[in-house]
């Protein structure tokens, strides 16, 4: 398939999460579009043979980038940006496959199939984490420099 209708599914389905969501109407484009470009993004890094949980934390930064500078354009919480946009990102795949294996009685491969996804969600949150630290940390250092 190629990356622009990679590209449309996925904002069309993180317009459509960030409405169960309740996002504000005004943010729908905005949340899909790091969604798409999120998705998009670790799409093309998997296609390249980019280890998954790394094709994770980059796009999870991405997105979480884009929810932060989206915040300050919208005057809106980060998070009504970044819960929508790492939807398409969520190894919901990985989880059921993880059970389905072990229901099966395959151990080993349900272990296996367990521990990466374990390691893709613990991408998708490192990469957050980073991102809202660091935008913290600028916010912080602004705001000494204007007092000073």
């Amino acid at each position: 398939m190629s990356l622009w209708i990679h590209f449309v599914y996925s904002f069309f389905a993180t317009v459509g999460f960030a409405i169960v969501f309740n996002v504000p109407k005004s943010s729908l484009v905005y949340g899909g579009f790091s969604g798409a470009v999120g998705w998009t993004l670790f799409t093309t890094l998997t296609s390249v043979q980019v280890n998954t949980a790394f094709a994770n934390l980059v796009s999870a930064v991405c997105v979480a980038l884009l929810g932060e500078i989206f915040a300050r354009i919208e005057k809106k919480p980060v998070t009504a940006f970044v819960i929508p946009g790492i939807i398409p990102l969520v190894p919901g795949y990985g989880m059921y496959s993880t059970m389905l294996i072990l229901l099966q009685n395959d151990f080993e491969t349900g272990m296996q199939m367990g521990i990466s996804t374990i390691f893709n969600s613990g991408a998708i949150a490192m990469g957050i984490i980073l991102v809202s630290s660091l935008a913290r940390i600028f916010k912080i250092n602004k705001e000494n420099k204007v007092s000073s």
